[in-house]
């Protein structure tokens, strides 16, 4: 018998777990499906990019993230006219545009157009109809020698090592750092009293 106030015992031990369970037991096989979809997509989009369109590269928002940079949604138009990119023609090219981002900085703006121009160098545009060229196709030359490049140039570009090795130093053994901070604090409190002692003197000397 069920005595004080307590929970009223409901655990339901005949369910029927095998019926109920779901396994995952086909997730290896399930990777190499969504890899090899992957392979079939990027050669059916040959010899455009497999990574889809070029994106720009923009700093994280907040104060707290914004030393961080990631792939933004689009370059802004005044990048592209930088380029000297038309908007509706970037948009055939694998270019992502977006209008409502603007340029805060001049670091920025300069970051962007220097990628969007490394990308229209290396860019081949076959013509819609094979023999037919219009107004901003490739060369039959250019496409003849055109090539598939090993490196994904709309992924984000390799950063720098953040911690760098070098040899010490006789310099940097014989400096001493705190003797240089106190001598330095010593400056800035007494520069009042030396700047004053030094116009008496010059005073007493006339």
């Amino acid at each position: 018998m069920v005595k004080h106030n307590n929970v009223v015992p409901n655990q339901h031990f005949h369910k029927h777990w095998a019926r109920r369970v779901k396994c995952w037991f086909n997730q290896p096989i399930q990777k190499k499906i969504r890899r090899d979809k992957r392979k079939a997509k990027a050669a059916a989009n040959a010899p455009r990019p497999a990574s889809g369109a070029l994106r720009p590269l923009v700093h994280c928002p907040t104060q707290k993230y914004n030393s961080k940079i990631k792939l933004g949604r689009g370059f802004t138009l005044e990048e592209l006219k930088a380029a000297g990119i038309n908007r509706k023609f970037a948009q055939t090219i694998g270019i992502a545009v977006d209008h409502r981002r603007t340029n805060k900085c001049e670091e920025s703006l300069k970051l962007n157009t220097e990628r969007l121009a490394g990308y229209k160098a290396r860019l081949v545009v076959f013509p819609r109809r094979a023999g037919i060229f219009k107004k901003g196709d490739s060369t039959a030359a250019e496409i003849a020698e055109a090539g598939k490049i090993d490196v994904d140039i709309t992924n984000m570009p390799a950063k720098a090592d953040a911690v760098t090795f070098a040899a010490v130093t006789e310099e940097m053994k014989s400096a001493k750092g705190y003797g240089a901070l106190r001598e330095a604090r010593n400056e800035k409190r007494l520069l009042g009293r030396r700047i004053k002692a030094k116009k008496e003197a010059e005073e007493e000397k006339k």
